[in-house]
């Protein structure tokens, strides 16, 4: 193949939909691509122009309007221009102009209406609507839902020579802190010494420990190799009552798995940790017990969990340490002198916590309640509770948005005196607060002082169009990060340089249209998927509408977590600033897919709130 067709193929198969179609299919499309210059400002295409070619663009920018001017998109690197038009009567829809020097390689609309047909995979991809695109890309992006023995794997083995001395192979056990050592001659396993070995072989046997090891050693052990599956691994070790297994890759050996790794892969799981944190006796305990959530998360991307199930995961981990710590609470201070709830808020509240989620919570107390009598015990709980959280990893509330603020820990009337002068004065202070206090969940304590509470509240904003249009403003102050020619507008100067900010500038703007459609409708739910589906079935927006923005919000929340576990594993703290770089034309190209979704969805709330933005 010729350089130069070799370039057009590589850039061609690079692009989402392209990089799915067969080798020969890409082979031959690949040589019917011809590369065109277009100057600035020269028209690619007016409405009526018959449309023999589709247009990709190579680089530069192209504008779309319709024939009345309006602006329809702009397309850069990647994106396609005739596609849609092919598929009509083969005439074009709007004009497309060169707003710079733009390369295309152009491919015969024929060609292209044929893999429509034949691909539907690829015909969904190259719809003009980014909703449509979207459309289960997170079943592509997930990785294969069975874990490999390889993956618990985690340092080199600490081997032994088969001459080595019985002492030195229990000196050597000691000082790496294992219990047990492959016997390796010249690269080959040849046995494998454990300390129940050691135990039964040397010192209930009296044997001298001056004796080679290989005496004592468990020749030609069992192995697996390390693209075995995880359990087949624990039926071989159960079969053979086994605690050491070598692994093999290839002919060399890569490490050695135990029975405690294989537990730690169920210690991981959601139930064995929620049992163990119920278990403990303090609060060093609930942190011990909440240890392995980092790698409970690693385990749940890796085995191809959705980003909503993974939110619910970590987030019932975090319930149960908080209700844990609550008990130990009362433990050490006595019975609550009245009735109390504690509240969960903001992403904890939605079950949309990842690896790395600080703490927002909050206490409703019993209009019982006298801060003279009661105020030192409630002080003292949510103080134990807080920093309680803090040490299992929860860090503290940057915006103090805690219990352990008097401001947040009020008797139920003070509650509802809040959330009213919040709605009815909707001040920045309020919004802002809004965007946590409107995402609220019990997590223990009399739950009838919540639902009395959430009743209020949902009355207070259902169709209240005048708080509902300041919140959705309020909202528009997240915007995705999308520039005007379809490039991502990346954080510049910091620690985070040439990143983008997936949590406030990328998840928060649905969060937030979210949000603003179950409070118009007077919905109790809180999870932002679930609003969103909600939403669509009330009318509070179009099917499609919440539809697409279901798409975004699963695939750019998978994109988060997957991007803290890439962190976790070289070893890093997990955050939410993610490098372009990072991700696969694929991932990049859908990325602005999503953000194109929000755009649009965020256009459509205002105007549909915008009598209360006046």
């Amino acid at each position: 193949m010729p350089v130069e067709l070799a370039g057009v193929r590589e850039f061609v198969a690079a692009q989402p939909a392209f990089n799915l179609l067969p080798k020969d299919e890409l082979d031959a499309l690949a040589a019917l691509v011809t590369p065109v210059d277009l100057g600035r400002g020269e028209v690619l295409m007016r409405p009526g122009d018959p449309v023999t070619r589709v247009s990709m663009v190579r680089s530069g920018v192209l504008e779309a309007r319709t024939g009345a001017g309006d602006l329809i998109a702009h397309l850069a690197e990647g994106d396609l221009a005739g596609a849609w038009s092919s598929m009509a009567d083969g005439t074009a829809l709007c004009q497309v102009t060169a707003l710079e020097d733009t390369v295309l390689y152009q491919m015969p609309a024929e060609l292209i209406l044929r893999l429509r047909e034949s691909h539907p995979e690829f015909d969904r991809l190259v719809d003009p609507q980014a909703g449509q695109r979207l459309r289960g890309v997170r079943d592509r992006m997930a990785p294969a839902s069975r874990r490999l023995v390889g993956d618990l794997i985690r340092r080199p083995p600490e081997l032994i020579s088969p001459g080595a001395s019985i002492g030195d192979a229990a000196r050597r056990m000691r000082q790496a802190g294992v219990s047990c050592l492959p016997v390796v001659e010249n690269g080959h396993l040849l046995g494998i010494v454990t300390d129940r070995d050691l135990r039964n072989r040397v010192l209930a046997a009296d044997r001298d420990p001056a004796e080679p090891v290989a005496s004592v050693m468990t020749p030609d052990p069992h192995r697996i190799e390390d693209t075995a599956l995880i359990f087949q691994a624990e039926i071989l070790m159960a079969r053979h009552g086994i605690n050491h297994l070598p692994v093999m890759r290839g002919t060399a050996l890569a490490g050695v798995v135990t029975s405690t790794d294989m537990l730690r892969t169920h210690v991981r799981s959601v139930v064995f940790m929620a049992g163990d944190i119920a278990g403990r006796s303090d609060a060093a305990g609930v942190a011990e017990a909440v240890k392995p959530l980092r790698d409970m998360v690693h385990d749940l991307v890796e085995g191809g969990s959705s980003a909503y199930g993974i939110g619910h995961a970590v987030s019932a981990i975090t319930d149960a340490a908080t209700e844990r710590l609550l008990q130990l609470a009362e433990h050490r201070l006595g019975p609550p002198p009245v009735a109390y709830l504690w509240m969960a808020l903001g992403s904890q509240a939605r079950n949309e916590q990842t690896a790395c989620s600080d703490q927002d919570n909050a206490l409703i107390l019993s209009d019982d309640y006298e801060d003279a009598a009661n105020g030192d015990y409630f002080k003292a709980l949510a103080e134990f509770v807080c920093e309680g959280l803090d040490h299992a990893g929860y860090t503290l509330c940057p915006g103090d948005i805690m219990a352990r603020n008097p401001r947040w820990r009020m008797p139920i009337s003070g509650w509802s005196r809040t959330f009213a002068r919040w709605v009815g004065e909707p001040l920045p202070e309020a919004l802002m607060n809004a965007s946590v206090f409107f995402d609220m969940r019990p997590v223990a304590g009399q739950s009838s002082l919540f639902h009395d509470l959430q009743q209020e509240v949902l009355k207070l904003t259902r169709s209240n169009g005048l708080f509902l249009g300041h919140l959705v403003r309020n909202a528009l102050t997240h915007q995705p990060p999308l520039g005007f020619f379809r490039n991502f507008v990346l954080i510049s100067g910091g620690e985070h340089h040439r990143s983008l900010d997936l949590k406030h500038s990328v998840l928060a703007p649905i969060v937030d249209l979210a949000r603003v459609y179950a409070l118009d409708a007077g919905s109790p739910l809180v999870n932002t998927h679930d609003r969103l589906i909600a939403a669509g079935e009330t009318g509070k927006v179009s099917r499609d509408g919440a539809r697409d923005l279901v798409d975004a919000l699963d695939f750019l929340s998978l994109v988060r977590v997957r991007h803290q576990v890439r962190l976790l594993k070289a070893g890093k703290t997990p955050d939410n600033y993610l490098s372009p770089q990072e991700l696969s034309p694929f991932e990049r190209g859908h990325l602005k897919d999503a953000f194109a979704v929000v755009k649009l969805m965020q256009s459509a709330a205002v105007a549909a709130y915008r009598g209360g933005m006046a």
